[in-house]
């Protein structure tokens, strides 16, 4: 199992200690929040332009916003391993998929707990990951929703050529990583769990052995 930690968890005060603290994890996960897809404003590219300075980790910039093109712009400089956009934030996804790739990233598209599969069904062959929403998104520290499981083994089902990353986010913690792995998930996004820990590196360690 690969795990992403969310910096949304993370200390903003010290993000040096808090990255320091996970440093054994797959991927950052970057949560970028417009305020109006979600009603909850994060980064914008001046606070992470340094991260290269203090990690290697790859980054992993999820979008929830109403102009996913703008805000592609104002993060390509960070260099991602991936960028993911929501499948409900344009009518333009395909264009959108591959404007990501075209930059040279590798594309993600995300779905809201109660988002139907249908949507993906013309670009599920273009996309490189597909991140699966356990929470409703805009705010850390949400309980997982369990209608996920049985979402992605539907996924599974509808889509059983697929071969990308099936990532899940919201919630996720030592007690439901197993089950989600039982359905497929393989890149899971742990924020709380992690930075709230009193020992993360123990945290990592049981959540990648699932």
């Amino acid at each position: 199992m690969q795990i992403a930690a969310s910096i949304l968890s993370a200390d903003f005060m010290d993000l040096k200690h808090s990255l320091a603290q996970v440093a054994g994890v797959d991927f950052l996960h970057i949560d970028v929040m417009d305020g109006h897809f979600v009603p909850n404003l994060t980064f914008g590219p001046c606070v992470l332009q340094n991260l290269s300075q203090h990690t290697n980790t790859p980054l992993d910039i999820h979008f929830m916003a109403d102009n996913p093109f703008f805000a592609i712009e104002l993060f390509k400089d960070l260099n991602p391993a991936y960028m993911t956009i929501h499948l409900e934030s344009t009518p333009h996804l395909h264009k959108l998929v591959h404007h990501i790739k075209n930059l040279g990233f590798k594309a993600g598209v995300s779905l809201n707990p109660a988002t139907p599969l249908s949507g993906l069904e013309y670009i599920i062959a273009d996309v490189d990951l597909v991140l699966f929403m356990s929470v409703n998104p805009g705010f850390g520290g949400q309980k997982f929703l369990p209608l996920v499981l049985d979402k992605i083994a539907h996924f599974k089902q509808k889509f059983p050529t697929y071969s990308g990353k099936i990532e899940v986010d919201g919630g996720i913690n030592a007690d439901n990583a197993p089950l989600l792995a039982s359905v497929g998930a393989n890149l899971l996004v742990v924020g709380s769990f992690l930075f709230g820990h009193k020992n993360p590196i123990l945290a990592l360690q049981e959540l990648k052995k699932v």
